[in-house]
């Protein structure tokens, strides 16, 4: 990867309900999983991992960002 993380919105395939996804995240599994927690504990809402991509329930792009951006990840918005 290059170092940059994307954040999208996703509704395909999810009846019309929207999650966030945050890819291209340079850390392993172990991290990833603490990394997606803290995330979901700050929209308050549910989420997992899946095949490295973090998945958030609900649309959490602006939250997400200014997160990401405070732990020293650089980020960019993706469609």
């Amino acid at each position: 990867t290059d170092g940059i993380v994307l954040i999208s919105r996703e509704t395909k395939g999810r009846n019309g309900k929207a999650v966030t996804l945050v890819k291209d995240v340079d850390l392993n599994i172990v991290e990833l999983k603490k990394l997606s927690k803290r995330l979901k504990n700050l929209c308050g809402s549910g989420g997992t991992v899946k095949h490295s991509v973090i998945e958030i329930q609900g649309d959490h792009r602006s939250l997400l960002k200014m997160e990401l951006e405070g732990m020293g990840f650089t980020t960019k918005a993706a469609n």
